[in-house]
């Protein structure tokens, strides 16, 4: 590897390890994991940089990377992340998926602190597709076609998934939310 390219390679890549390593954690739950799949990333990243695009979104570029690695770790480990149909998920939690005045609005509703352990305990319940939906786009605050991309599937189902985690949350996470001062409705008296 050239000293051009290196240098390249540390000040575009090297200034998104905190957020690669979060999201890492995030995904495998385990901080020993974690380190691994940072680690990983990065030295494939390192190997790849000539199929990065100077000038474009190096974290977004990272996450598939990382993504990409957490896949074929599970794969190769016969553990890959499972899929659940909608049909399945709407069975499973019939009261996320109820048409009521609540769940409509849980997509206005974001949390304040990601790191909170009612919040990442709702995210570790989710359904693998869905968590990472919730990952790139709300906490990574990857554009819905960065996250698309990182996860190798169209705009639209990372939207659909998107909404589908929304509601989910929204409703697991609705005591906690009204406790923040987040979602109480002002009711009109006649």
């Amino acid at each position: 590897m050239d000293d051009s390219r290196r240098k390249r390679f540390e000040s575009e890549a090297l200034p998104h390890l905190k957020a690669v390593y979060n999201h890492a954690w995030r995904l495998a739950r385990r901080e020993e994991d974690a380190r691994d799949l940072a680690q990983e990333t990065f030295l494939r990243a390192y190997r790849a940089f000539d199929t990065y695009t100077p000038g474009t979104h190096a974290r977004a570029w990272l996450l598939k990377v990382l993504y990409s690695v957490f896949v074929n770790r599970y794969r190769r480990d016969r553990r890959s992340p499972a899929e659940v149909s909608i049909d399945e998920m709407e069975a499973r939690y019939p009261r996320h998926f109820a048409a009521s005045e609540e769940a409509k609005d849980v997509d206005s509703w974001r949390p304040s602190s990601w790191a909170a352990p009612e919040v990442e305990a709702a995210l570790a319940e989710l359904p693998e597709a869905f968590r990472q939906a919730v990952l790139l786009v709300d906490v990574e605050e990857l554009t819905y076609e960065e996250a698309s991309a990182a996860l190798d599937c169209p705009v639209g189902t990372v939207r659909s998934r998107l909404f589908r985690a929304r509601r989910i949350l929204g409703v697991v996470l609705e005591d906690y939310a009204r406790g923040r001062g987040h979602g109480a409705r002002k009711t009109e008296t006649s």
